[in-house]
């Protein structure tokens, strides 16, 4: 019997009693799409899927959306980028890691993806975790006026001043990356558009900006407003298990991800990405 058990007080959904392969009704899934509008994060336990079960589950929830590295998809599912540090004929089949500070998927995109679905195959004996925030809450949370200051602000994203930020050890942006990469402006206050509900939206440790404000001003509001987000009363860290899934709203959360000894140990997990909009059949 569906089971709906919050994983903490300000965080997420615990989604028992289901097998995600044997399909869930209308009602059922209902109720697990309210959680996770919600609380921001599904996770659901014990579950064997194969990729064309975890497509369709995906499905559900709206219409797959790929973006990054293609070179990492799935070959003979596309619809799914492999995260792994294991290699087959001496090469990687996926990316080793990836999004180690806060962050919101694609937020670099003017139209990012709503949501992502991470599939445990294989996972560390330690190390390897997940963090995710509750962004509604970090926002409720904010003095009064410190909401009526942010009301109607926006943060400039860019996806090349952040590159040594995320991924030191790579290479800087090559002139073509820097001609593709132009920055973006999101709302700092992003309105959900299903719930009508704020959520802070102002990434992690990178150094991000508020649109036309001078930086001596816009440095520590956006820091104070990062800091801030990922206290611990708003956070939640999981600790993988084979067969686990996690799901994430990406509009009310973010997550970081934690180092491994990807030397001693391998991994291996698959993701997809949700677009925000779901299909007849889902909708139905």
């Amino acid at each position: 019997m569906l089971e709906l058990v919050p994983i903490t007080e300000s965080i997420g959904t615990d989604v028992r009693g289901v097998d995600v392969t044997a399909g869930l009704s209308d009602s059922d899934f209902e109720r697990v799409y309210r959680a996770w509008l919600d609380t921001t994060i599904l996770l659901v336990r014990g579950q064997d899927m194969t990729p064309a079960q975890h497509i369709e589950f995906t499905r559900r929830f709206g219409e797959i959306y790929t973006y990054t590295r293609s070179q990492f998809n799935d070959q003979e599912y596309p619809e799914i980028l492999i995260l792994s540090n294991k290699k087959e004929n001496g090469k990687p089949i996926g990316s080793a890691y990836s999004g180690r500070v806060w962050h919101s998927d694609g937020h670099f995109l003017a139209d990012p993806p709503v949501g992502s679905m991470l599939y445990a195959r294989e996972v560390p004996p330690v190390g390897g975790d997940t963090w995710y925030g509750n962004m509604y809450a970090a926002y409720d949370a904010l003095p009064e006026r410190v909401k009526e200051r942010i009301e109607d602000l926006r943060v400039v994203i860019s996806r090349v001043q952040s590159r040594p930020y995320n991924y030191p050890d790579r290479p800087a942006p090559t002139p073509e990356e820097r001609a593709e990469w132009a920055d973006v402006s999101h709302p700092v206050v992003r309105v959900h558009e299903e719930t009508g509900r704020k959520a802070l939206m102002v990434g992690g440790n990178v150094p991000w900006r508020i649109e036309g404000m001078p930086e001596e001003e816009s440095l520590p509001l956006v820091t104070f407003l990062q800091e801030f987000a990922v206290q611990p009363r708003f956070t939640y860290r999981h600790t993988w298990q084979p067969g686990d899934i996690l799901l994430w709203d990406n509009r009310s959360a973010m997550h970081r991800a934690t180092y491994y000894d990807h030397v001693a140990h391998t991994r291996l997990m698959h993701r997809t990405t949700i677009t925000g909009r779901r299909t007849t059949a889902a909708a139905a």
